[in-house]
């Protein structure tokens, strides 16, 4: 049976958003049910995640959702860099305005026990929905997740950090299934930028590589961050996971205690050539 979607995501800052949402649009198990968007310019994302469904040649909800954090403060995310690229590619560029949350809990509910939410960006969406709409944590099938540190020290993971309070309340909420997938297994799964880019030939992959041009322009290469989440969905050994209890402190810094009866699973290893073969395997 397919798996029912909905993704979450502040496609146009980092290029792996747009990475996964291609790899999302090519799999032939995934139906994708919509998408929301968050953190600043939420509009322009929309943008650009329009510009990929146009590409794929399918009619996707879009829904530019929260650009402020929860507590109300502006995002430390502000711009969408990519969305300067997204001219050059048909594309909508008017979208239902405020009614992303509310639409995420419509199509929860519409599907009891059967969605995955793939969150991809800050979690202020997802909070919101939990706040908003309290019965629709119980009514996911699973909350997977990019975002944190689990396994090494550092300073706080991007996502978690651009909005501390949403990515706790996230993580207290009573979902059925919570997989988080951190920075320190997603960067292990790295390609250089001309190595990735000569892999996008295929239709779909084309607009990705037009917007990883500003991607590309201050960095060496691409780090998966995004698609490594949900490749998990389809293929249960591309990462092995550790049940346990995640916290979030003010700052976004995620602490982690292994418990066999925890209410989070985390992942803790990645197989990179198995990964790579999942991703590109489906285009």
């Amino acid at each position: 049976m397919p798996e029912k979607i909905l993704l979450d995501t502040d496609i146009g800052s980092d290029i792996d958003d747009a990475v996964c949402l291609a790899y999302l649009l090519a799999q032939p198990r995934c139906e994708l049910l919509g998408v929301t968007t968050v953190t600043g310019e939420a509009t322009k994302r929309a943008m650009l995640a329009s510009a990929l469904c146009r590409v794929a040649g399918v009619d996707v909800p879009i829904r530019p959702g929260e650009e402020a954090t929860l507590a109300g403060a502006p995002s430390p995310q502000a711009l969408a860099h990519q969305a300067d690229r997204v001219a050059g590619w048909p594309h909508e560029s008017e979208f239902p305005r405020g009614e992303a949350v509310d639409f995420l809990a419509a199509t929860i509910r519409a599907h009891p026990g059967e969605v995955t939410l793939l969150t991809i960006g800050p979690l202020t969406n997802a909070a919101l929905l939990f706040d908003r709409h309290s019965d629709t944590a119980g009514l996911l099938k699973a909350l997977v997740l990019m975002g944190g540190r689990y396994t090494t020290d550092g300073k706080p993971e991007w996502n978690v950090r651009c909005d501390p309070e949403a990515a706790a309340r996230v993580f207290a909420a009573p979902v059925p299934r919570v997989r988080a997938v951190g920075l320190d297994v997603t960067r292990q799964v790295y390609l250089e930028a001309d190595a990735f880019s000569a892999r996008c030939t295929v239709p779909l992959l084309r607009p990705v590589r037009d917007f990883a041009a500003v991607w590309f322009a201050e960095r060496d290469g691409i780090y998966f961050h995004d698609p490594l989440a949900a490749v998990t969905v389809f293929d249960d050994e591309v990462c092995e996971f550790t049940r346990g209890e995640v916290t979030v402190d003010g700052s976004g810094a995620t602490a982690w205690r292994p418990r066999a009866d925890g209410p989070h699973e985390v992942a803790t290893a990645v197989a990179p050539d198995r990964f790579f073969t999942d991703y590109f395997g489906v285009f």
